[in-house]
């Protein structure tokens, strides 16, 4: 071939300064598409030999060489794929945005595999000058009787090729580093690029500093193989040490035999592992193995809890683990990192086109060639396909999980406090996976068992079985209650939201033999208010939102309407407040005075106002008012009552609302500090101290 100098062929207006400036974002992106074009060339040559178009050598080993000579500000990538004769440089180089890969899969579309071939695009070639200052090129092509080619081109649209000197099949690239790119040439820099982007390869990629020294190992001499460069023997002679016997004879005892060693030539390692775990059946993997993959690739030393091993050829291809870690924070701090492969190629992590929002949480890793990816293999293009790899990601860890619960329940409920989390905020972001786990999602009681809605609605029923006389009294109240307001039929599920500081709610419950479920994270106000809108005979009520009938005395109205208006009346004065609501009731337990009430609406309120930083506005503006119930069964109450005007119901009124306050969250801290001094007062009254 005679020398050429020509223009590169462009089929798109001015894309090469966009190719070097704007169309990858990562500048370290050079080294997988460079690598990942080496890789195409050797699977093409690997696939040719399949179909007997070529033969190769008995030696052949696949491989990519990576060089850098940071003293030279050169890099190079070398393969032994199937090179390029002059014509195909000019084809698929010269023509930007021409792809091989597309060129080949239509030669050979009856015998090739589409998902094995990376480059759809053309344009990886020409990520390296974004680096570089000048490039080039020498190849050989497989082809019988070829002619090396050598390619040069400084960035701008013209090159120079000609015959070039390369002796073995394969390409070789060379590019020679701008000032501002030089970390690149770094041997250190150079492995953590490459364990970022191309871990996973499926063709070992090896990393050298041209012109090192050379290193050297020793290694057994019976585990020298032909590949081995023996630079020297090393025999140790066997060594022997003196033994005195019983009689007291002595004699020379063998220690270690005599050993041959062999001094080799360093053998190289790869970088990469070109059989990941997701790529192999299920069935063919051990726990211990899919421990290891995680801690490799996320660096996490706690164990995961469990995993799902995605594995599916249609109608997609797509193979993946996706992990539940452990986890010991709130939701909201939690992260996860979900990488995306094509081919084994990294592509990105976190794309939200892929991964479900809520799955975000977790860590894995998913590999599926039939992305649509734009020309920089970074991101997606917009493909309804998309949404249903999405669907399918959902679908397969909603099987898992409900799979567990039906038949590994106590591992289920062992999980739980660490998956509720992500199983809540999946709920909440997708419909069709709420729907999934509606019946699988997990309710921790006041007797630390678990249980699952169903059951807990088969719990209330037993609950309200035992207590028809508590029934027949709301039924009587009821009557009284305007046509025009109609009774809420659903199931009331009651739930604690802080077990320390509901304690004296709990107690009641108790000890009229009724449960509540606790919901103490921070996602359960949203959460509950969804489940509630799927299930439409079922509500949540917080604890204290209200005093079910179950812990009253059967009592008429008319029978407390007296108490109500003195102690209303006694209460708002002691506490200066005339918009006070004050409710009589005579609990069963006689052992507490009062507590406080907040209607379920009015407390998802306050926390939708906490959610949002507006934590200070009056709830009642929404509803939200609360009321003070006091329990004339108790004889603080009793007194108070009978004793309206003794110098002493002001400090006592104050006393029992607070202490009702207390009970439900804390006190700030200026009426902590009243409620400190008083109750001091109180008991220097009570000792009879001035």
């Amino acid at each position: 071939m005679s020398s050429k100098h020509g223009n590169l062929s462009i089929n798109s207006d001015n894309i090469f300064p966009i190719i070097k400036k704007w169309l990858y974002s990562d500048h370290d992106i050079f080294y997988r598409e460079l690598i990942s074009n080496g890789c195409d060339a050797i699977t093409k040559l690997k696939k040719l030999d399949l179909m007997g178009e070529y033969e190769l050598p008995q030696d052949f080993e696949p491989k990519i060489q990576i060089l850098v000579n940071p003293e030279e500000k050169t890099l190079k990538f070398i393969d032994n794929g199937l090179g390029m004769t002059a014509d195909e440089v000019e084809e698929y180089i010269n023509q930007i945005a021409f792809s091989g890969a597309t060129d080949f899969l239509e030669k050979y579309k009856d015998k090739a595999s589409e998902e094995q071939i990376i480059g759809h695009f053309g344009l990886g070639f020409y990520s390296a000058f974004m680096v570089a200052d000048e490039v080039h090129i020498d190849s050989l092509s497989y082809q019988k009787d070829a002619v090396p080619v050598h390619w040069e081109c400084d960035g701008g649209t013209e090159f120079d090729m000609q015959d070039g000197s390369k002796d073995t099949v394969g390409t070789e690239i060379t590019l020679y580093l701008n000032e501002d790119c030089l970390e690149f040439a770094n041997e250190y820099r150079a492995r953590e690029v490459i364990e970022k982007y191309c871990s996973f390869m499926p063709t070992p990629i090896f990393l050298k500093k041209e012109n090192a020294e050379t290193e050297y190992e020793t290694i057994p001499a019976e585990e020298v193989t032909e590949k081995d460069t023996v630079v020297e023997t090393i025999i140790e002679e066997a060594k022997f040490e003196e033994k005195e016997n019983e009689d007291g004879t002595k004699e020379q005892v063998e220690v270690s035999p005599k050993t041959e060693k062999a001094k080799i030539i360093k053998r190289p390692v790869a970088l990469n592992d070109t059989h990941p775990l997701w790529t192999k059946h299920p069935n063919d993997c051990t726990d211990e193995e899919y421990k290891t993959f995680y801690r490799k690739v996320f660096q996490d030393y706690k164990e995961p809890l469990f995993w799902i091993h995605l594995n599916m050829d249609y109608p997609f291809n797509l193979k993946g683990i996706l992990y539940f870690p452990k986890i010991n924070t709130e939701y909201d701090s939690i992260e996860g990192t979900i990488k995306l492969y094509n081919n084994q190629v990294f592509i990105a992590d976190n794309i939200k086109e892929v991964i479900p929002e809520f799955l975000m949480l977790l860590k894995g890793v998913i590999d599926c060639p039939d992305l649509p990816l734009n020309v920089s293999r970074s991101a997606l293009q917009n493909d309804g396909f998309v949404q249903k790899i999405s669907d399918y990601i959902t679908k397969k860890v909603a099987d898992k999980l409900s799979g567990m619960c039906k038949t590994d329940k106590e591992a289920y409920e062992k999980y739980w406090d660490d998956i509720s989390p992500f199983i809540k905020f999946g709920c909440l972001k997708d419909e069709k996976f709420c729907d999934k786990m509606n019946d699988y999602i997990l309710f921790k009681n006041l007797e630390d068992k678990y249980l699952t809605l169903p059951e807990c609605l088969k719990t209330e029923e037993e609950t309200s079985e035992t207590n028809d006389s508590a029934d027949a009294s709301a039924a009587d109240a009821s009557e009284d209650t305007p046509e025009h307001e109609e009774k809420d039929t659903r199931k009331p599920v009651y739930y604690v939201t802080d077990v320390q500081q509901q304690g004296q709610y709990i107690k009641m419950f108790k000890e009229q033999n009724m449960d509540a479920v606790i919901l103490d994270h921070n996602i359960d106000t949203s959460f509950i208010t969804q489940l509630e809108r799927r299930n439409e005979k079922i509500k949540f009520v917080r604890i204290d939102a209200d005093l079910t009938e179950s812990l009253k005395e059967e009592v008429s109205e008319e029978e407390l309407k007296e108490a109500t208006d003195t102690l209303t009346e006694t209460f708002r004065k002691a506490l200066g407040n005339e918009n006070l609501k004050v409710t009589v009731e005579k609990l069963k337990n006689a052992g507490i005075s009062s507590v406080i009430t907040l209607s379920e609406e009015g407390r998802r309120m306050q926390d939708m106002m906490k959610m949002y930083g507006m934590a200070g506005m009056d709830p009642s503006m929404f509803g939200g008012d609360q009321t003070l119930v006091l329990n004339a069964n108790n004889i603080l109450v009793q007194y108070i009552l009978d004793h309206k005007d003794s110098e002493h119901v002001p400090v006592f009124c104050e006393q029992l609302y607070d202490l009702a306050m207390l009970s439900n969250h804390p006190l700030p801290t200026d009426a902590m500090s009243k409620f400190v001094a008083r109750s001091n007062k109180i008991m220097m009254l009570l000792a009879d101290i001035q």
